[in-house]
């Protein structure tokens, strides 16, 4: 999902530079994203569903990094439980990933932009696996 550009990070530029994969910053704006109480999942591609079906998980899934002249842009995309308020969850993403990332990376993000591209509806199988 990411571009193949490197961030370099210059936090201290006398010991050599630190460079940071689009990929890193997906995984911990993924997992960043699924710590959130009332997201269900995120929205995968079918590459991703395959390789989930073999055991990979897909940290990343869900998550588009930009590297924009400006700056970072991050596009998310998740399916919400019912029952929780949408612009309350997708804050909850916002400020959880922009904390996560810029605590692991020292890069500043310019916007976190929220999709809900789902609701998820409990069924019966779902709230029978909730009470066992």
């Amino acid at each position: 999902m990411a571009e193949n550009h490197l961030l370099t990070v210059d936090e201290h530029p006398e010991l050599g530079k630190v460079e940071i994969a689009p990929d890193v910053l997906e995984v911990i704006a993924g997992i960043a994203t699924t710590e959130i109480s009332g997201v269900s999942g995120m929205r995968g591609n079918f590459a991703s569903g395959v390789a989930e079906r073999f055991g990979k998980k897909a940290h990343g899934k869900g998550i588009k990094v930009e590297l924009l002249d400006k700056g970072v842009m991050i596009d998310v995309y998740v399916v919400i439980d019912y029952g929780y308020s949408i612009p309350e969850i997708a804050g909850k993403i916002q400020a959880n990933v922009r904390q996560a990332i810029e605590n692991m990376t020292a890069i500043e993000i310019k916007e976190i932009n929220v999709h809900v591209v789902g609701v998820h509806m409990e069924t019966k199988h779902d709230s029978q696996q909730h009470e066992n």
